[in-house]
């Protein structure tokens, strides 16, 4: 078993280092899986944000034949004549282009808007779809701030439109069995869920210049509500993540993933308090302002959910780079996105004499199947069934992983431990309920209901 688990850690911790390409998909060979549709049953499609996991998106979306895309909005003209060009091979004639999304949304023809755009965008572009009257696919994590997360709730929950949110890992069937173990019960009573992302992969963002905006880039509507300031390359693009007016860090990147799952395996909703410690250890002079380095604790009541991140390292915890572990009286289940494992506790029989296992050691390898590609057919499923029950990420899963790991980043930057007032929805500590603000400038307002 030992050789085993070594083969299975190692493994997994290989799979997870293409993880920037793990999307990617041959466009030619989407051209021989579309067929026919007729008008009438085609669903068409708008991308809002085409750089990155939102071309994914449309990707996998597009391996179901009733889906059509008619249009691409990116702030770089340069990504959309990749994009373009991406979709060519696939048979797909060029979508019209835009630059600014609401011109996207007074299409009448588009049915279906995947926002891919970074963070501090996803509240404006998903309430601004919802009333034109869209279905929304919409990438993780729902906000850039627990204020635009709530005004992003409510105005789902007044809706009649499908929401599904981009956390993927719910429609993976590996995972869901991993869940419905510990919800068996044989892992005896669970006191500590671990979830944690290292990344080793990740360097140090080098300290540049500001310079020039880019030809093609409207930058402007790149920053939209963010603070203004001059274009730098660090803060465009991939990098946007590490920088606090786009994004949360690694902690809303990856923890949403992996939270929404130790919360979902604990059935657990608003921590109590929440603690932070960490900074830039690893590149502590670099471009980058998010933590480097951070582990969180979510106090609940009867157990805790602790969150650890570290760049430029892969040994995390049971030798994986990534996941989640469920701590029981009876054994261990850890779960990542390669497979899970049940380790078992042994009996202390006497010093001297062999411990006996409390329960079956298990090892289950990731099956054969793209969680994502699950997770875009049963929202298109929802679509056609206009039926949102049958999501298997609605809006409140987004806005809980969200949360709670927005919450995590508030700790941080108090540097305190903070509680959280249940029954008004924020927390005791007047310092931290300045963090859960959105600040929006550039003339952009906040949705309000």
């Amino acid at each position: 078993m030992y050789q085993n688990r070594r083969n299975f850690i190692k493994k997994s911790s290989l799979a997870l280092a293409g993880t920037g390409a793990a999307f990617a998909f041959p466009m030619e060979l989407l051209a021989t899986m579309r067929k026919r549709v007729g008008p009438n049953d085609r669903i068409n499609v708008g991308v809002i944000g085409c750089k990155g996991m939102g071309f994914s998106d449309l990707s996998s979306m597009l391996k179901i034949s009733e889906t059509n895309v008619i249009a691409l909005c990116d702030v770089d003209e340069n990504v959309l004549e990749s994009r373009t060009a991406d979709l060519e091979k696939a048979g797909i004639k060029k979508p019209k282009w835009y630059k600014d999304y609401r011109q996207l949304l007074e299409n009448k023809d588009i049915d279906v808007v995947i926002i891919g755009t970074p963070d501090h965008w996803h509240c404006l572009q998903l309430t601004d779809a919802l009333q034109a009257g869209k279905d929304v696919y919409c990438e993780k994590p729902i906000a850039n701030s627990i204020e635009e997360a709530d005004i992003m709730l409510n105005y789902v929950n007044s809706s009649d439109r499908m929401v599904q949110i981009g956390q993927w890992q719910r429609s993976q069937p590996h995972f869901v069995d991993a869940i419905n173990f510990v919800h068996s019960g044989k892992l005896g009573e669970i006191r500590l869920a671990k979830a944690w992302a290292y990344q080793g992969w990740m360097k140090p963002v080098p300290v540049v210049a500001d310079e020039a905006v880019p030809k093609g880039v409207d930058y402007n509507m790149w920053l939209g509500p963010a603070p203004q300031r001059a274009f730098n390359t660090n803060r465009f693009h991939f990098n946007f993540r590490w920088f606090w007016d786009y994004a949360g860090g690694l902690m809303t990147d990856w923890g949403v993933h992996l939270i929404d799952y130790a919360l979902y395996g604990m059935k657990a909703g608003r921590p109590k308090s929440v603690m932070a410690l960490g900074g830039k250890f690893a590149y502590p002079d670099d471009a980058s302002e998010t933590p480097d380095t951070l582990q969180t604790v979510f106090e609940y009541d009867g157990f805790s959910i602790l969150w650890e991140h570290a760049t430029g390292i892969d040994g995390g915890n049971y030798g994986r780079n990534h996941g989640i572990s469920f701590i029981g009286n009876n054994g261990t289940l850890v779960l990542d996105r390669n497979g899970w494992e049940v380790i078992p506790e042994t009996s202390f029989n006497g010093w001297g004499k062999e411990r006996t296992p409390k329960m079956e050691a298990i090892l289950k390898d990731k099956d054969g199947v793209s969680g994502l590609d699950l997770h875009t057919v049963n929202f298109i499923d929802a679509v056609k069934a206009r039926d949102a029950s049958k999501l298997t990420a609605p809006i409140q899963v987004g806005y809980d992983a969200a949360l709670v790991s927005h919450m995590g980043n508030v700790a941080f930057k108090t540097g305190n431990r903070i509680y959280w007032d249940t029954a008004n929805g924020k927390f005791k500590e007047e310092e931290a309920n300045k963090y859960m603000k959105a600040n929006y400038q550039n003339g952009w307002k906040l949705p309000m209901i």
